[in-house]
């Protein structure tokens, strides 16, 4: 008879991961001195400034963050500022690993073609994949069916979960690791979004709420769904709804008599495709947003601490930034509690002192 059956060795393993999640956190607060509970880089940037672990650069008022580099010489205005690809070289690194976990699961969709193609067993029982068979999610009738690959482990107590999470840590983990990274972009380029505020009519209000930019950013909101639609490993067939990487890889345990009869793996061919091309559309969106350059003589900071140090010399709850002085030979651009003009694209910037520290509210 069928049944429920609870398996502790599982229970216990996310209770330790989450325990040593607690203890990484509260070792990390015990080591440092924290400076501002805000993840926003403008109070992170005032904090550090105001206790002085953080100097603004000279003559550094219209160098963006991609100039970290260059010695402070003066410089004109630019009417495009430099891609947060060639800004942050750790994009750079997250676009390309997102793009070889794409090819990876490429491989992975024909390596369970190339099972399936080489075993007599797998063509027996799961029919071959065709155009008309391809299904987003499959039916009761097919999901043993269609191209996909099925092994059964053994009953050896729990050695058998411990086979299960590391066949799953080995299929998940790359997506899991993709995903989290591409975090690094979307907070980047919120970032940049949220500093560019400041030559707006409204200026750049620096506390922020920080759930809100979940919701009010399009490529935050974009993340945020993602995540589960592509990463959701199991789900209950009752719900008749599965994520993407649930629909290609599920792991089967029925019950019986309140004991569990084993564990089924299962990689289905069309759904791992399906898995492919959504993660292709995510790596295409998120290249698309790191390569796009920001208009306007703004300099770009990506919420770089130093270069926001930089670029900031008046600090208040409301921001605007734009020309500051004329001088001879060089003017200065820079913020103020007050809407300022635009900067002059015809003139020479390089700024002049080390700006005020931040005041703390």
């Amino acid at each position: 008879d069928e049944g429920i059956a609870l398996a502790g060795l599982p229970l216990l393993i996310l209770g330790v991961a989450l325990l040593l999640q607690v203890m990484i956190a509260l070792s990390g607060m015990r080591a440092v001195k924290i400076l501002t509970w805000s993840s926003s880089p403008f109070d992170l940037t005032a904090a550090l400034v105001h206790h002085t672990q953080l100097t603004p650069a000279t003559f550094r008022c219209m160098r963006s963050v991609s100039a970290l580099e260059v010695y402070g010489d003066p410089v004109s205005p630019s009417e495009t500022q430099p891609s947060a690809w060639h800004a942050h070289p750790s994009i750079r690194k997250v676009v390309i690993s997102l793009w070889g976990i794409v090819a990876a699961y490429v491989g992975w969709a024909a390596l369970v073609m190339y099972i399936w193609d080489k075993s007599a067993n797998m063509k027996l029982y799961s029919p071959a994949l065709t155009p008309q068979t391809w299904s987003f999610i499959p039916s009761s009738q097919n999901y043993y069916s269609y191209g996909s690959i099925w092994y059964f482990m053994p009953d050896i107590g729990n050695q058998q979960w411990i086979l299960a999470l590391l066949n799953v840590a080995v299929v998940q983990g790359p997506l899991t690791f993709g995903l989290h990274c591409s975090e690094l972009i979307v907070n980047v380029i919120r970032d940049e979004k949220q500093w560019r505020c400041a030559t707006g009519r409204k200026g750049l209000r620096t506390a922020t709420n920080p759930v809100k930019p979940i919701f009010t950013h399009p490529i935050c909101l974009v993340l945020f769904v993602a995540k589960p639609f592509l990463r959701e490993s199991f789900t209950p067939s009752f719900l008749h709804w599965h994520w993407m990487f649930g629909l290609s890889f599920s792991i089967t345990n029925p019950a019986s008599n309140g004991q569990l009869e084993g564990l089924g793996v299962g990689m289905l061919t069309a759904q791992i495709w399906n898995l492919c091309m959504a993660m292709f559309i995510f790596a295409c969106f998120l290249t698309f947003v790191a390569l796009r350059r920001p208009r306007g003589p703004q300099p770009a900071a990506y919420g770089h601490v130093q270069t926001l140090a930089n670029l900031v010399d008046e600090w208040s709850p409301v921001m605007w930034w734009g020309h500051k002085e004329d001088g001879i030979p060089y003017c200065h651009a820079g913020t103020s509690d007050h809407p300022l003009p635009d900067v002059k694209m015809d003139c020479v910037y390089a700024g002049f002192c080390i700006g005020s520290l931040a005041p703390l509210s």
